[in-house]
């Protein structure tokens, strides 16, 4: 099985090539942010403040971990439902986020603006929270700490495993699969 090593924050060369279907092993940095973080980065910026976080280049992993147990960095770190983000997420891409990491279809306008300002939609695997919190290396609040498990966090990953999901050229994986499938 062959990986795309990619590093975070991204640059528009790293996605630019990535295909639906493609797998990623992602490293650096990247931040948390669900529905409640997302609805006040959007507050935010319609009374003409910056985000709390470098937009930039950014990834935002679609998840709320549990608390860790002593000794731990991190509690289980499993994605969450990203459809939740779907009326924030465009605003953000036109501002320069490049990735989203999450489980399930998205919406519409979320493709289409990965198309027309270059961002991708990666998927992580739905119960492997275990598994995946191996891979945090660091975790830190950074912004919003009054929503808790929800608080936006700063993260550091290594090899995190993940797989395309919607690309630059506005290709789908779970439209692909279906199809696939339909035709057999």
């Amino acid at each position: 099985m062959e990986y795309i090593k990619l590093t975070a924050p991204l640059k528009k060369e790293d996605i630019i090539t990535l295909k639906a279907g493609d797998k990623v092993l992602l490293s650096g940095k990247i931040y948390t942010g669900r529905d409640a973080a997302h609805k006040k980065f959007i507050e935010a910026l319609t009374r003409g403040e910056r985000l709390p976080i470098d937009i930039e280049g950014s990834v935002i992993y679609y998840v709320g971990p549990t608390p860790e147990k002593p000794g731990e960095i991190i509690g289980s770190a499993g994605p969450t439902t990203s459809y939740r983000m779907d009326d924030y997420a465009p605003k953000l891409i036109e501002l320069g986020l490049m990735g989203m990491i999450g489980k399930g279809k998205r919406d519409k306008s979320v493709v289409d603006a990965c198309v027309k300002y270059g961002a991708v939609y990666l998927g992580a695997t739905g119960g492997a929270a275990a598994l995946i919190a191996k891979k945090i290396k660091s975790s830190r609040v950074v912004a919003y700490e009054e929503l808790g498990t929800e608080a936006v966090r700063e993260l550091y990953v290594e090899e995190m495993p993940l797989i395309v999901i919607n690309d630059c050229s506005g290709r789908d994986l779970y439209e692909e699969g279906v199809a696939k499938w339909e035709k057999r």
